[in-house]
């Protein structure tokens, strides 16, 4: 275990953070914000530029750290959902201080369970899930409505903190996150795939493409 420790904190440290993600980590911090880590977020981002996603959602804005990452250098536009409007604030100076050229990212204000259902079916190629894990069931069955044949859906923190691997741990947002797990992986026409990046990313791609 000290082994596989070691090998997890030497593949974060070996991400080189830009600084406006850096500073949106730290904020998201003072905040008590839970962010995705580096080498998840590095992950993401080679991720979406070998997919070819041009249209995403993320499901949890926070300060931006999650949505800097995806945005990256590249052509995509980003819609991004939360409830808090003030750490929402400081993501859009994040973003614009980041260099995303205007109408590249749709920051939405409100509940993931409101917002989601007005967004048109089969529009995006990619859906983060990093918000509420009490919601991620429900966000999740959306998300994959979203989608069009191909996309990739991700829920972020799919280990919570090595918790979902622990059968002895009961807390309702571990039954729930092994729930949807579970769920996705048994789901016909989804291949999925849980990596212990960070703290865990559980993939599934809708088929078709």
């Amino acid at each position: 275990m000290a082994d596989f420790v070691q090998a997890w904190a030497y593949a974060e440290e070996a991400v080189a953070e830009p600084e406006e993600i850096a500073r949106a980590r730290d904020l998201a911090s003072e905040f008590g914000i839970k962010t995705i880590s580096p080498a998840s977020g590095n992950f993401l981002r080679l991720f979406i530029g070998a997919a070819g996603v041009r249209s995403a959602v993320e499901i949890g804005t926070g300060t931006g750290v999650s949505g800097l990452y995806l945005i990256g250098d590249g052509d995509l536009t980003l819609t991004t959902i939360d409830l808090d409007a003030e750490a929402q604030h400081y993501a859009r100076d994040f973003f614009k201080a980041a260099g995303a050229r205007a109408g590249k990212v749709r920051l939405i204000n409100g509940a993931s369970a409101d917002i989601l259902p007005r967004l048109a079916t089969g529009s995006y190629d990619f859906v983060l899930l990093d918000g509420n894990p009490l919601e991620a069931e429900g966000d999740a069955a959306e998300s994959l409505r979203l989608l069009r044949p191909g996309g990739t859906l991700v829920v972020a923190h799919a280990l919570l903190g090595g918790k979902v691997a622990d059968p002895a741990r009961r807390e309702d947002d571990v039954v729930s996150t092994r729930n949807l797990i579970k769920r996705l992986a048994q789901t016909e026409g989804i291949e999925t795939s849980l990596l212990p990046v960070g703290d865990g990313l559980f993939i599934a791609r809708v088929g078709g493409r």
